[in-house]
């Protein structure tokens, strides 16, 4: 594990990105900790044209609100898709009856990306880790790399997330997504990244804020 912690990265915008991994790589997976910097990061990350971005993080974190703001041509979010299907369901239809489609819908879009062979920003919400595992693999089969984006927010700032967005997560689901995602960030900070994973970058909320493009080439 490579840990990236020091001020190689400049703060304005327009500072050119980190070199795009390659293809295929012996290298030591790479950790880049842009945390507690009050937003003084880079503006644009740059990954190669067909990795594979996870972005994960608590509920309410700003997972969606990152990748619709830097990488929205890339995206495959299951937000979206759970609002399309909000949109064509009876108003007091409980979520809950049509879950199962919706996640149908979002895995067969991502699968179809996958297949494009383009890169690739995934919205994960940390507590499917079989996910990235298949994304991993994926990756590996077609010659690119998976890495990761790990929003690191407490919980009162994701719970906030989640009254400003209207749309809540019970205290049951929101315990599991806490183990989940903390038990990710600490992992990174030892070195630890999930398997077939070639890159970290951790990020809080003012380094999310201050990032502008998620770009692949």
């Amino acid at each position: 594990m490579t840990l990236q912690r020091s001020g190689a990265y400049a703060t304005t915008a327009g500072v050119p990105a980190p070199p795009a991994l390659p293809a295929r790589t012996t290298a030591a997976p790479v950790l880049r900790d842009l945390r507690e910097r009050g937003g003084r990061v880079p503006r644009e990350l740059l990954f190669g044209e067909g990795d594979v971005v996870v972005v994960s993080g608590l509920p309410g974190s700003g997972k969606s609100t990152l990748i619709r703001s830097a990488a929205a041509d890339r995206a495959v979010d299951s937000q979206d898709v759970r609002e399309r299907w909000e949109r064509r369901m009876p108003r007091l239809l409980p979520y809950a009856l049509y879950r199962p489609l919706v996640r149908v819908a979002h895995y067969a879009g991502l699968l179809r990306r996958l297949r494009d062979g383009g890169g690739v920003v995934v919205h994960d919400c940390g507590t499917q880790s079989w996910v990235r595992r298949w994304l991993a693999r994926d990756a590996r089969r077609r010659g690119r790399s998976l890495h990761l984006l790990l929003l690191d927010v407490d919980a009162p700032t994701a719970r906030a997330g989640q009254r400003e967005r209207g749309r809540g997560v019970s205290s049951y689901a929101f315990a599991r997504h806490r183990r989940a995602v903390g038990r990710l960030v600490r992992d990174a900070e030892r070195g630890h990244l999930p398997a077939g994973c070639a890159s970290a970058v951790l990020l809080d909320r003012d380094a999310a804020s201050a990032l502008t493009r998620i770009h692949f080439r």
